[in-house]
């Protein structure tokens, strides 16, 4: 079985790590596309099919925090696990998130290992 996975994060350095370490993740097949902010990753939702989502919450021209509430308010989009990437210091704007429907929160800086263990986590594998 195949994961395509989407990573948006304004930062190439982090979505290269990101990319990289799902890469390197053992899951078979997997094929990982990128966004700069959220509104190029709703353009990559609505052609491809995506089975995850790895989002920041701070990017320019569309934030993940709107991006995600598109997704999860979406009927086609709203099964696609997302989980948060970010470095946001505010506890209260992730649970509220998490409420809404993301399925998880990493934390950056983070490890390729914790990443991995996550994604393996929320895709079942």
């Amino acid at each position: 079985m195949s994961h395509r996975i989407l990573v948006v994060d304004d930062s190439g350095v982090t979505r290269a790590v990101i990319k990289r370490t799902v890469l390197l993740s053992g899951l078979p097949g997997v094929q990982v596309f990128e966004a700069e902010n959220g509104k190029v990753g709703l353009d990559v939702l609505s052609r491809e099919q995506i089975d995850l989502v790895l989002a920041d919450l701070h990017m320019p021209e569309m934030g993940g925090v709107e991006m995600t509430r598109r997704i999860l308010s979406d009927e086609r989009l709203r099964t696609i696990p997302v989980v948060v990437v970010s470095a946001e210091p505010n506890q209260e704007t992730i649970a509220q998130l998490r409420e809404s429907g993301v399925r998880a929160h990493m934390p950056k800086p983070f490890t390729p290992e914790a990443l991995n263990k996550l994604v393996l986590h929320v895709l079942g594998a």
